[in-house]
């Protein structure tokens, strides 16, 4: 009896054990430190490119060198160079924050784009297609995707724990957590890759523009890392502020450029071209729509009157509609309400887009259009692309949004701190790129940012900004995609110092 029971307990035993050796190796793990190269070859701008795609992972330490995450990249390297040295690195971020780098990887600067039409609108079957027009003929491109996007993720602690979301929080997931151990990953990736004599770039897109801006004063004051040019795309918030008449009023000129788009704008401003108006709008918006909302109620009956019939006419509203916002137009209630005749609401991103709500009346869209229409082209053509050209296998779900929130937004110098890598180094340039039809982060707003990131005017010859007749993405319509990255590749051949130009003023 006593030798059956020591039998069965050994086969419990040896079952349990057998068991958890097969789950162990079905978890979906993360691995922490590792690398996958593909060679391919491209044509762009006409001529043939050869190049070295590598994805992987590489982790972030803390202080005690403990790894706390890893985060996953995609780097591509042209092959056919002999000089590596003089060869610039563009190191790559989309926003959200939360958001992969998805977005500008298989839709903007990358060697393969989204199978879309020209306009950008979804194509089946789904997938990518060769990008002509792609900057790896000028750049080496890193695309990197900050923790929980992508396959980055959080790593458990030495009691095999995941930190609290409290403390992800104070690590990664805040204005200044973020570009502290972003500013740490990039110095390890350019180290072990030997790219500290490279010309350096950071490009961002959305919050992008916050971290990059962040990690320009980061790099130089922590890690001893110059950067050449800094790419703002789509700029939101880096801590130059936009409040009362001044953001109500910038929402203006966009307005304009949406209702223009949508030919619904007065017989006289419909026949000119999209850049014959601006200009006109921008005046006024600085001019007197500003002046008039910083009066609020004590502006004068006459007065409001005349501002309503002119951004009314600016912005294809009627102007009972103007007069019923007191001058202040919210983008929730443009969206709605221009095309509400039509039995449309228009797109945040991209107002291009249209919507169909279920009810005509209310303020605001049921839904964003454009996303709802990106969704559809992104998140197939990544996970098909990493895993089958690129032969990165996972387990591991493509965040295209991951869990970031509550992000900790306070203490947000990001501008300021850009300012300050500017003026301490003077090889150092900003390019914003901005699409006409973007309601989330316009382009407007994205001028004023660029007026109010120097004040002294000491440096605006290093600052510049390039608009474009599509929106968030502007990349997404071709000849925008075209022109884009033309526009890159002209800024990095522009800042690029020659060999007797010192850094000095």
């Amino acid at each position: 009896m006593k030798i059956l029971f020591k039998l069965s307990f050994m086969l419990l035993a040896s079952s349990v054990l057998l068991s958890g050796m097969v789950q162990a190796a079905n978890e979906r793990k993360l691995v922490v430190d590792e690398q996958q190269s593909t060679k391919h070859s491209t044509k762009i701008n006409g001529k043939n490119i050869k190049y070295t795609a590598t994805t992987g992972t590489q982790p972030v330490w803390n202080k005690e060198g403990v790894a706390t995450a890893s985060l996953f990249y995609t780097y591509y390297q042209r092959s056919d160079i002999d000089n590596q040295a003089e060869r610039p690195l563009l190191i790559s971020f989309n926003g959200g924050p939360g958001s992969a780098s998805v977005w500008m990887h298989v839709a903007y600067t990358g060697p393969r784009v989204l199978n879309v039409d020209d306009e950008g609108y979804p194509l089946q079957p789904y997938g990518v297609k060769t990008n002509p027009y792609s900057i790896l003929d000028k750049a080496d491109i890193v695309f990197v995707n900050p923790v929980n996007t992508g396959y980055s993720r959080v790593l458990p602690d030495k009691e095999g724990k995941i930190p609290s979301k409290e403390q992800q929080k104070k690590m990664f997931f805040g204005v200044n957590a973020d570009v502290s151990y972003l500013a740490d990953w990039i110095t390890t990736f350019v180290s072990r890759n030997n790219r500290w004599r490279s010309p350096k770039y950071l490009i961002g897109e959305s919050y992008g523009t916050t971290r990059v801006s962040g990690l320009a004063l980061a790099l130089q004051q922590k890690q001893w890392m110059y950067i050449n040019g800094v790419i703002l795309v789509s700029p939101t918030d880096i801590g130059i502020k936009r409040e009362g008449p001044v953001k109500s009023a910038n929402r203006l000129p966009y307005f304009a450029a949406a209702a223009w788009y949508h030919k619904a704008l007065a017989t006289d401003l419909q026949a000119k071209d999209l850049t014959e108006i601006l200009p006109e709008i921008e005046q006024f918006t600085l001019n007197k729509y500003m002046p008039a909302l910083a009066k609020g109620g004590f502006i004068t009956r006459e007065e409001k009157q005349a501002i309503a019939e002119q951004v009314a006419q600016y912005s294809g509203l009627s102007v009972e509609a103007v007069l019923a916002n007191n001058l202040d137009i919210d983008n929730n209630f443009f969206w709605k309400e221009l095309l509400r005749t039509r039995k449309k609401t228009i797109g945040r991103l991209d107002s291009r887009y249209l919507g169909i709500d279920e009810k005509v009346s209310g303020s605001r869209p049921d839904y964003n259009a454009e996303l709802t229409s990106w969704l559809h082209s992104f998140t197939p053509a990544i996970n098909y692309y990493l895993r089958e050209e690129l032969n990165y296998k996972t387990d591991i779900r493509y965040n295209m949004f991951g869990d970031v929130h509550p992000w900790d937004r306070t203490n947000n110098h990001t501008g300021e701190n850009l300012r300050l890598a500017m003026a301490q180094n003077p090889y150092l340039n900003v390019m914003i790129q901005s699409g006409y039809f973007d309601g989330a982060t316009n382009y407007f707003d994205a001028k004023y940012t660029m007026w109010q990131l120097d004040p002294s005017g000491q440096m605006r010859e290093r600052l510049s900004f390039k608009g474009y007749r599509s929106g968030h993405m502007m990349y997404l319509r071709r000849d925008d995609l075209k022109q884009a990255n033309q526009d890159i590749r002209d800024f990095i051949e522009k800042t690029l110092p020659t060999k007797s130009q010192a850094a000095k003023y």
